[in-house]
């Protein structure tokens, strides 16, 4: 319980001082960005995607997926296109609300900060759900250092770039509001978690969804022309991973 309270902290930390290092704003990304991409990458690759066939074992026997073939691997793809769905959301928001060329910059400067606050929300909220269920599954971790120790790490190292991309975003807003809400949730996950125990299918599922949601949060950060990423930093985070995993 202990080293969980220390971790719970330290992921909320993340949230709370991340957005303000300046030194990852630079372009061409900054390599360490690239290399944390690539650790939670490689996470989910060799330790989370494994783990889903014995989720599915155990949905298959006792879960609510019993009759479906592939019941982990469509919660994992479900993941994937909820969070897909939101970020084409917030994008449309963001196209439909930007000011025509034709408009007045006063008129374009007075309302933009309104007309970006609903997408600032949608951002909040669906990164909000994500890190509940990160601090709610952290309760179902093994207490063994080993195994909770490299959930933090690559959770961790998620949330470094996913503040970043939020603080590009959103830099006053989300330094002013949203690094604050998704701490919380994610100690809120972790409380909750403490307080109401599921099944061990139930958390299969929910692996899964953050699994899926964790792949596109990641890549949509790399794969963009205009964040000039860097790929041998990210094949280093990700093989590194590999082989801490590998051979712990």
């Amino acid at each position: 319980m202990g080293l969980q309270i220390a971790f719970v902290i330290g992921l909320a930390a993340i949230h709370l001082f991340a957005g303000k290092l300046q030194r990852l704003n630079a372009l061409p990304r900054s390599a360490w960005l690239s290399f944390a991409g690539g650790v939670s990458v490689g996470y989910v690759f060799i330790h989370i995607f494994p783990a889903l066939s014995d989720a599915h074992q155990t949905i298959e026997e006792h879960g609510p997926l019993v009759y479906l073939e592939h019941n982990a691997y469509i919660a994992a793809l479900f993941g994937l296109g909820v969070f897909y769905g939101l970020e084409q959301v917030a994008k449309q928001h963001t196209r439909r609300d930007r000011p025509p060329a034709s408009a007045s910059a006063s008129a374009s400067a007075s309302a933009s900060p309104q007309r970006l606050k609903g997408v600032f929300w949608i951002h909040i909220a669906s990164f909000s759900l994500y890190n509940a269920l990160i601090g709610y599954l952290l309760v179902y971790r093994d207490n063994q250092l080993p195994e909770v120790l490299f959930f933090f790490l690559a959770m961790g190292f998620h949330f470094l770039v996913n503040d970043h991309g939020l603080a590009q975003h959103h830099r006053h807003s989300y330094l002013a509001q949203g690094r604050w809400v998704l701490a919380a949730a994610v100690v809120i996950g972790w409380l909750v978690g403490n307080a109401f125990e599921v099944t061990e299918a139930v958390v299969g599922l929910l692996y899964a969804f953050v699994a899926g949601g964790l792949v596109l949060n990641v890549l949509k950060e790399e794969l963009p022309e205009d964040r000039h990423s860097r790929f041998w930093p990210f094949a280093m985070g990700a093989a590194t991973c590999a082989a801490l995993l590998s051979f712990s």
